[in-house]
């Protein structure tokens, strides 16, 4: 079929209303509609779905679209109809059919209304399927989300490799279309080779999306708190942020909630109906943020997200890339936010640790990529698009200072020589070590594969030692961008020299590099139980006029002090600078009831105390934590009101006596009576409760150390926690 540009035109606005093609489309679309094969690599948001529907819309027969998920199929369904008068254009062909809607969908096919069929791969294989596909006019084959074939891709499917096979069984000639949104140059080689169409015509849009702003935060145990004032800093604007586990999904949802912001959870343990409904709000903006696992946002077609944060680092570039494509697909802003910790890199680790062994070497040299992402401090943008086969320029490039790396650059530093010593390195060691061997042999340390290669024996050996191993792998990562080494990733990363590596060392050149970020969490002195001490933190001055207060309180109470507050609340207070009752609840260690009952005196002094001294108190005071130990807390109240033996009460929860009284100290130093005395007569007789009772009431402080000290052995660690848990429900509660 020949069509003039003019038609073309026509067509595009006939069917989708827009007056020009974007980008590459009108190339790839003339490609399709002329019968050839053709390969399509574009950035998600560049609209790869409009080159094989308008061709699909124009050409005599029906377009097969292999998809790998049913709901993306679904919206993609539902747009094509959006677009005609008649429903049997386009149609879905998959196992959630029922016999009545098949029969339809081939009777659409039969009569040439449908144009386009939707199939996952499986489909393909049923033998009624295919006899009645090989009975009709087809006019192409497309292959979306065509990374699936490749191992070496983010998201590969087992299903996706016979794909060729089972288009030859539906007809000759059939011309196939692939289409990716990422695909480094090893995947897209294996996706031209897998589906046998080495004769296609390639169509790769640039990577570089310039609107988007790339940043990567340390991971604290405070991340909630930091994605709480971001998301509050960028309120009534959409958001989506993704957490790998689906329990901490619906966690961190929950939080967001309790402090005031929209949002929804959204993972593949939701029935579809709640999925589609969540999905729905986010996409009506009756929520402004969706936390989900990566099962949300395939296909999802809203332009104006304008930020996704990953609580967790993903599992390759690729996915990175592909999650943080959903932001700014209309052009506007787009800020992608990672926070990153080593631990969680461990835990991926871990997870594949059961995998087959050839799956674990691919899945750690991806990781590995993502780990020299998240360090690096060279311009994140340049190392994306070099990972994706890209070249850019860091200082004229498009969106060249949209990075946290680009806007504050570390200091560089001469290291030609290194890279002399570097590369000598990876050519003495016969090119067959990785990264890690190579940081091994310079810095002049030895593993067992140093040693069956006799490395360490060599003159080279250790000639890095003045530099330590995180020098040697930013090095590296930097020597690799620029072209000097290569990484072979058929062998999982084991490092070449290029013949640009050659010409530095026959002719060496100045080489700047920069360190790595360093992401190691500082070790903090607090200790976070129900005893913690955070004074080093806290306002001096006023804890000091807090102890005071808490000292006349305890005064005319006639108690001691720490049944008032304990000393890590007042610690808080005075890190926080609560002023109201809703901010004091969120103290630690204080409860509503603690509040009401001895918070009035506390607030008030805190309050003229920032005013007299104009305090800026945090932002980000309030983060409300959700209870999310309330189911555990309720089954601790109700059980030993029914007064059940503790330890029963432990081993149904699948804790440890030890577990359960930290829960149960939470409790009650929130200011919740615990009714624990039919346990305590059980185990301390009549005097000994008086011997204790006595001494905590005359006591200072409630600290048990002290306690054991006073007693000198004659009661365990766990009676005095237990009496404790009593004379506090008791005299405090």
């Amino acid at each position: 079929m020949v069509l003039n540009e003019m038609d073309l035109q026509v067509a595009l606005k006939q069917y989708f209303g827009f007056s020009q093609f974007k980008g590459l489309q009108e190339g790839v679309i003339k490609n399709v509609i002329a019968g050839k094969n053709t390969f399509v690599i574009m950035p998600t948001g560049g609209g790869k779905s409009l080159c094989y529907q308008l061709p699909a819309l124009i050409k005599e027969g029906t377009a097969i679209v292999v998809s790998p998920l049913i709901a993306l199929m679904k919206n993609q369904v539902d747009a094509i109809r959006g677009v005609s008068a008649n429903n049997g254009i386009a149609h879905v062909l998959n196992s959630s059919l029922t016999k009545t809607e098949v029969k339809q969908v081939k009777q659409d096919i039969s009569s040439g209304v449908t144009k386009l069929l939707y199939v996952a791969p499986e489909s393909l294989t049923k033998e009624e399927y295919v006899e009645f596909l090989q009975s009709v006019t087809l006019s192409f084959v497309a292959v979306d989300e065509a990374h699936c074939i490749s191992e070496w891709g983010h998201d590969f499917r087992p299903e996706y490799r016979n794909l060729r096979a089972i288009i030859n069984r539906l007809g000759e000639n059939i011309p196939i279309i692939g289409l990716t949104a990422t695909a480094t140059p090893k995947v897209q080689e294996d996706i031209i080779k897998n589906l046998a169409i080495t004769d296609a015509e390639i169509f790769k849009a640039s990577f570089n999306r310039p609107n988007l702003f790339y940043e990567v935060r340390p991971k604290t145990k405070n991340v909630d708190a930091d994605i709480i004032r971001f998301v509050k800093k960028n309120a009534g604007k959409s958001g989506i942020i993704y957490c790998l586990s689906r329990k901490r999904v619906e966690e961190l949802a929950q939080v967001l909630q309790v402090n005031g912001i929209s949002a929804v959870p959204y993972h593949a343990g939701f029935d579809a109906k709640t999925r589609s409904k969540y999905q729905d709000m986010f996409l009506m903006e009756e929520v402004d943020v969706v936390v989900a696992t990566i099962a949300f946002g395939m296909g999802i077609d809203k332009p104006d997200v304008r930020y996704v944060i990953h609580h967790d680092i993903p599992k390759s570039i690729e996915s990175y890339y592909q999650e943080t494509g959903r932001a700014g697909r209309d052009g506007g802003e787009g800020h992608c936010l990672a926070f990153y910790s080593y631990k969680d890199i461990e835990k991926l680790e871990k997870f594949m640790s059961g995998k087959p062994v050839a799956e674990q070497e691919i899945g750690n040299a991806l990781l590995q990529e993502i780990v020299a992402y998240a360090e690096t401090s060279m311009s994140r943008r340049k190392f994306i698009l070099h990972y994706f086969g890209e070249e850019f320029d860091e200082v004229n490039g498009e969106g060249a200072d949209m990075d946290d790396n680009a806007r504050n650059p570390k200091e560089k530093e001469e290291a030609r020589d290194s890279v002399i010593k570097l590369i000598k390195v990876v050519q003495g060691t016969n090119e067959k070590f990785k990264a890690k061997e190579i940081v091994k042999t310079l810095t002049g340390s030895k593993n067992a594969l140093i040693a069956s290669h006799k490395t360490d024996e060599k003159s080279f050996f250790g000639i890095g030692e003045d530099k330590d191993k995180g020098y040697w792998m930013a090095l590296i990562r930097q020597v690799l961008v620029a072209g000097l080494l290569k990484k072979e990733i058929e062998q999982y990363g084991i490092l070449h020299v290029t013949e640009a590596g050659k010409k530095f060392l026959e002719k060496p050149t100045s080489f700047m590099m920069t360190k790595d970020h360093s992401y190691e969490e500082k070790k903090e002195d607090t200790v976070i139980s129900a005893h913690r001490t955070n004074e080093s933190a806290s306002d001096a001055k006023l804890l000091k006029l807090l102890k005071d207060l808490r000292k006349k309180e305890a005064q005319k109470l006639d108690v001691p002090p720490f049944v008032v507050f304990q000393d890590p609340s007042l610690s808080d207070m005075a890190l926080k600078y609560p002023v109201n009752m809703e901010e004091l609840v969120n103290i630690h260690g204080v409860g509503e009831g603690k509040a009401k009952k001895y918070g009035k005196p506390f607030i008030e002094l805190i309050g003229t105390y920032v005013d007299e001294n104009d305090i800026v108190r945090p932002d980000d005071l309030v983060v409300k934590s959700t209870g999310a130990n309330s189911g555990l807390k309720l089954y601790i109240i109700q059980n030993i009101d029914r007064k059940l033996p503790l330890d029963d009460i432990a081993s149904a929860k699948g804790l440890e006596l030890p577990e359960l009284v930290k829960a149960m100290e939470q409790i009650v130093f929130s200011g919740t009576r615990l009714n624990l005395g039919y346990w305590i007569d059980e185990i301390l007789d009549e005097d000994q409760q008086e011997e204790i009772h006595d001494y905590f009431l005359e006591a200072e402080t409630d600290n048990i150390e002290q306690a054991l000290k006073e007693f000198d052995g004659e009661y365990e660690d766990e009676e005095l926690r237990l009496y404790r848990l009593k004379f506090m429900s008791e005299v405090a509660n």
